[in-house]
């Protein structure tokens, strides 16, 4: 069956290598837009978007012409050294007098140019310029004119806005982008020369129907557009590529278009993320020359480290280039309270922790009319600090030593409608480990595992990264093979690129096991009971903390594995499932053989841990402190040296480790709260004294040391080739900056 399917798609693929000129991927036939076309050749480069270190944003609603106060922005813009601005421009509301026919203008527009006398402002103060426009939604007129540029749902009606049914919704993959706002961006441009245009909910709100999608679907794979979002219906699956081959040329022919006017801007979606994002991060690491990440601000349940864990899967593949952090002063919740304020700790904690990653701030306000004054002072102060230390955050690398892996053809063609559980969330399990160990830590993205992308690093985490070609497969063993480790879990490689799964896993030599069926779960009431080598008597070094165990909670699914050697030995050892009602049947089945919970090999220079179990995942769901230690303890087996930074003391804090030009900084989050799950905090709880213990590198002397939130000098004390010193307290960040000798 897999080879069936594995034809179809050779037959069904619709287009040749030569739309993906000079790509590197296992099988030609199954070219996709998760391999970009033209690779850097079409990338802007930087330019301008290197310089602003903050920015401003305004969304402007309809009735703001007129009726906001433009002095009241501009001077406070200048008091917050805000170098750049983001402001609403056209699209589905024109703010300056567009030409355009069917281009809708502000009711309250008359002969004023919102747009234009904003601009001007902040080009007096020296301030960057990005128009924004918005293509999801037009009025009845555009309806009118152009029916076949409405969106289409499944059942073939056409689409009004869920939030005002006086718009309609557009669709993202035909002639309203193609053309209409290829001339809207052009009229902007030739207008006002911006530096860049930045549209939002440009690429679609779900699937359409329309009759443009579907000839141009049917055009491209043979099929009609799908009916489910199965990865690994033939249909879905050619969808996939489809829908990123349509945005990516769109995202090139308007850079195209406004770059034939201003040669100096660039086009700038808004598009990236993590493992979930729909558009490959590895293309728009190669097409961006910037990347403003639109994450504004905690939903639900979620961790306020959510946002530097943004920042550091958008560097996974735009490297050294500028990556600016979005938050919203108000309330970014499902129930949309555009006008709402942020609690002013929560917003410090938000921010803080983007910085900390790499972020450069961004803030954004919806209507320009200031309704509630509380978050002017919170931005004022979080911009006069940036702006007071910016030398110390134009970061020139990273020193972290561990990597986690994610992958979003994994979460498109293995996870599908499953992705958030079997891709996503363990990633976010061992993302929490790795924070309460404080072990400072960046992502990679999958698609960049060649040696220039991970030469930093000594150990790379692959949280149930299943689905894997044999180019990465093999990328990932020439790293150990190199002297790298490896941490992996549940059914990593077990499955191809395109979520094909395999006889075996592609890592099998590399995890010293096949594959013996499954999966199995879940797994209720099932342990793992700890063994001590039986050659020394004592424990591995992975089972450090459980001295006083005998077993402890497993992992709710697992793969079945089969050890290659013979001579073989876990220090887990799985005990199966057995009753947990009634009581009197609570106790473990005798069993004769029990199977591998985990698998440890020594590989050259190299480690390897592979865990058959979703411990990760599992952990993310119930928080289990046994299962922390355990990731813990294995990361720091496989990386087996000495940490760039380590911190002692109480609390739970976010740990970043970077090089400047002529200094080096730690930063310290701190995240201990009992809202750190669910925002907003309350207050913020002070962690008390931190010894940090920095590895400076070779070659540099450190001439003094400060903390840059104190505004502290700080003694330290060098110890071969360290530099150790205390934190007296933190209470939301603190920034360790030292200073190298000039001369060193």
């Amino acid at each position: 069956m897999r080879t069936s399917r594995r034809t179809f798609i050779k037959k069904a693929s619709g287009f040749t290598a030569a739309c993906f000129a000079g790509l590197d991927f296992d099988n030609a036939a199954h070219a996709s837009s998760f391999s970009p076309a033209n690779g850097a050749a079409d990338s802007p480069s930087a330019g301008w978007c290197d310089r602003p270190m903050r920015w401003a944003q305004l969304a402007f609603v309809e009735d703001d012409p007129g009726n906001y106060d433009l002095s009241f922005w501009l001077d406070y813009f200048k008091r917050i050294h805000a170098d750049a601005a983001c402001l609403s421009a056209g699209g589905v509301v024109a703010f300056y007098p567009t030409e355009i026919p069917l281009h809708y203008r502000s009711r309250w527009l008359g002969n004023m140019d919102t747009f234009g006398d904003i601009v001007a402002g902040c080009r007096k103060l020296g301030m960057n310029m990005v128009a924004r426009t918005d293509s999801h939604a037009c009025h009845q007129d555009v309806y009118d004119a152009h029916p076949d540029w409405i969106a289409v749902d499944a059942q073939g009606n056409k689409r009004r806005h869920p939030s005002d049914p006086e718009y309609w919704m557009t669709c993202a993959l035909g002639p309203y982008n193609f053309d209409f706002m290829t001339s809207v961006h052009q009229e902007i441009m030739r207008k006002y020369r911006v530096e860049g245009i930045f549209t939002n909910r440009w690429s679609g709100s779900g699937m359409c129907y329309c009759e443009h999608c579907q000839k141009n679907f049917r055009a491209f794979s043979g099929l009609d557009l799908p009916r489910t979002l199965d990865p690994q219906n033939p249909a879905q699956h050619q969808y996939i590529i489809w829908n990123q081959k349509v945005l990516f040329d769109l995202w090139r022919l308007w850079n195209a278009k406004i770059r034939e006017i201003n040669p100096e801007a660039s086009y700038i979606a808004n598009a990236g993320g993590g493992a979930l994002s729909p558009l490959d991060m590895k293309t728009i690491g190669e097409l961006a020359p910037t990347l403003f990440a639109d994450h504004q601000s905690r939903t639900g349940l979620m961790a306020p480290w959510a946002n530097g864990k943004n920042a550091k899967e958008y560097r996974a593949t735009m490297g050294k280039k500028a990556i600016v952090g979005i938050f919203s002063v108000g309330i970014d919740d499902k129930n949309r309270w555009k006008d709402s304020v942020q609690s002013a700790d929560e917003t410090r904690l938000w921010v803080a922790d983007g910085m900390a990653q790499g972020f450069r701030p961004w803030f954004t306000k919806f209507n320009a009319k200031v309704i509630d004054h509380r978050w002017l002072p919170v931005v004022d102060q979080i911009y006069q600090w940036h702006y007071a230390n910016q030398t110390y955050l134009r970061n020139e690398n990273n020193f972290a030593r561990v990597g986690m892996v994610y992958s979003q053809q994994t979460a498109s063609f293995y996870g599908g409608e499953k992705a958030k559980a079997l891709v996503d969330d363990p990633a976010l399990g061992f993302y929490q480990a790795l924070i309460e160990a404080r072990i400072p830590f960046e992502m990679v993205h999958d698609r960049l595992l060649d040696r220039q992308h991970i030469a930093q690093f000594r150990t790379l985490i692959l949280p149930n990264i299943a689905a894997l070609s044999n180019l990465q497969c093999q990328q990932i063993s020439e790293f150990v093979e190199a002297g790298g480790s490896v941490v992996a879990t549940y059914e990593t490689s077990l499955y191809d690129e395109w979520g094909v799964c395999r006889q075996d896993f592609g890592l099998a030599s590399l995890f010293g096991v096949s594959f013996a069926g499954g999966p199995q779960g879940p797994m209720l009431n099932s342990y793992l009971s700890l063994q001590k080598e039986p050659s020394t008597d004592t424990y591995h070094p992975l089972l450090k903390g459980f001295e006083d165990a005998t077993r402890i909670v497993n992992a709710a699914n697992q793969t079945n594995i089969r050890p290659l050697s013979q001579n073989f030995f876990s220090p887990l050892q799985i005990v199966p499932s057995y009753p947990d009602l009634p009581m009197e049947a609570v106790f473990p089945p005798t069993v004769t053989t029990h199977n591998p919970g985990v698998i440890l090999r020594e590989s050259g220079r190299g480690r390897v841990v592979y865990f058959p179990g979703d411990i990760d995942r599992t952990f993310w769901e119930v928080l289990n402190v046994d299962h922390a230690k355990l990731l813990r303890n294995a990361v720091l087996w496989a990386t087996n040296e000495p940490a760039p930074v380590t911190v002692e003391g109480q609390g739970v804090l976010d740990i970043s480790v970077w090089g400047q030009k002529n200094s080096m900084t730690v930063h310290l989050v701190n995240l201990t709260n009992p809202m750190m799950m669910k925002g907003p905090v309350r207050e913020v709880i002070p962690v008390a004294s931190q010894r940090v213990r920095i590895r400076i590198p070779e070659g540099r002397r450190v001439a003094g040391a400060k903390l840059l939130v104190t505004g502290n000098s700080s003694p330290f004390k060098s110890e071969q080739g360290f530099i150790i010193l205390d934190v007296p307290s933190i209470v939301v960040h603190e920034v360790i900056a030292l200073d190298f000798e000039a001369n060193a």
